[in-house]
């Protein structure tokens, strides 16, 4: 794709927009500014090393910042170079959509393979993709332009809103419900039995897990989560949310809209965050805990109670970050102040 066509791609991109065509080179792909070749599109951010970066790199091609401070002399360094580029405000964003359109999306063609099990009960709409051996329970309703790839589960009363994408392995229990364009991805489980238990004098017994899981318009699920139903009502996961791989959402959690949790965090039951909450990689919820809007709470940190909108936190357990980052470099000083400490007990009790 010539580089002025791959233009037409990017929302951002307006007939004001910087540009330089060069020589309007033929892109296949695209890379990392340090690892980018003849060929390919690259971008850069404001925070890079950008003189640097882009005085080294092989690409034909780059996306690059058009505000802040040494923006014109980069694009003069760039054209100096022969490069072709264009000047926006977000090129991370720019180089996303040119990722589409240098590596369109396959679209699995509609149909049900011969070997995929699908209940005689189950409601399949039109233009819907089952792979091999994909099973199909019953009074399952898989809306039109979905495609559930090989393997894939889905047990009795599970619905599925237009074009989600369930992948090979994923798993869905009884009465999942997922709104438009939602993907699970491999091996992730939905809507499995929440951790419910109560003790008795002969042991545990267990709680029936009678609720179900909700995933609103466009959740996405990484590979191995699972997201756990209650015993009585719903978890909720709120549209646009996205959840990375091997996370855990406990029963009963009710998260807003536009979230994001990245790997390996761990929501006990009743939890609830707000709109936009961030969890960074293997941060801990206990149950019940509170994440109000934009709350952020980076990796590692174990939050108890509730977190106040827009407050970041950090630390086990979760303290505001600045007093987080206050106590880490105390931490580093503790021996020498117990060496102070004792020197001072010593010359008060000789």
């Amino acid at each position: 794709m010539r580089f002025s066509t791959l233009l037409s791609h990017l929302s951002e991109v307006t007939d004001a927009a910087p540009r330089h065509l060069a020589s309007d080179p033929e892109l296949s792909s695209a890379d990392a500014l340090d690892r980018a070749g003849s060929g390919q599109l690259s971008f850069l951010e404001a925070g890079n090393a950008l003189a640097a970066a882009l005085a080294a790199t092989g690409a034909s091609a780059v996306l690059i910042p058009a505000h802040g401070d040494g923006a014109e002399r980069l694009q003069a360094q760039a054209s100096a170079r022969g490069l072709a580029w264009v000047a926006l405000a977000d090129p991370r964003l720019a180089f996303a959509e040119a990722l589409d359109a240098l590596h369109p999306r396959i679209v699995e063609p509609p149909g049900i393979h011969t070997s995929a099990v699908v209940d005689p009960s189950a409601r399949i709409e039109d233009g819907v993709h089952v792979g091999a051996h994909a099973v199909i329970g019953p009074a399952v309703v898989v809306a039109a332009g979905c495609t559930i790839h090989a393997n894939a589960t889905l047990y009795r009363d599970v619905v599925l809103g237009p074009e989600c994408e369930i992948h090979s392995g994923a798993v869905l229990h009884t009465g999942s419900r997922l709104g438009r364009s939602c993907v699970v991805h491999s091996n992730a489980v939905i809507g499995s039995e929440g951790f419910g238990f109560v003790p008795t004098a002969n042991g545990w017994r267990k709680m029936p897990q009678t609720g179900r899981v909700i995933l609103e318009d466009g959740v996405e699920v990484g590979c191995g989560s699972t997201i756990d139903r209650p015993s009585v009502g719903e978890t909720r996961i709120g549209a646009g949310t996205k959840i990375d791989n091997l996370v855990h959402i406990g029963h009963g959690v009710v998260t807003g809209q536009g979230c994001a949790l990245a790997a390996q965090v761990g929501i006990a039951g009743g939890a609830r965050l707000g709109n936009g909450v961030i969890l960074a990689g293997q941060v801990g919820l206990a149950n019940k805990a509170v994440m109000g809007d934009r709350a952020i709470a980076s990796s590692k940190s174990g939050v108890h109670g509730e977190v106040a909108a827009g407050e970041v936190v950090s630390g086990y357990p979760a303290i505001p970050n600045r007093l987080w980052l206050r106590c880490s470099a105390a931490f580093n000083k503790l021996p020498e102040l117990a060496k102070a400490v004792r020197h001072l007990d010593k010359a008060r009790h000789p």
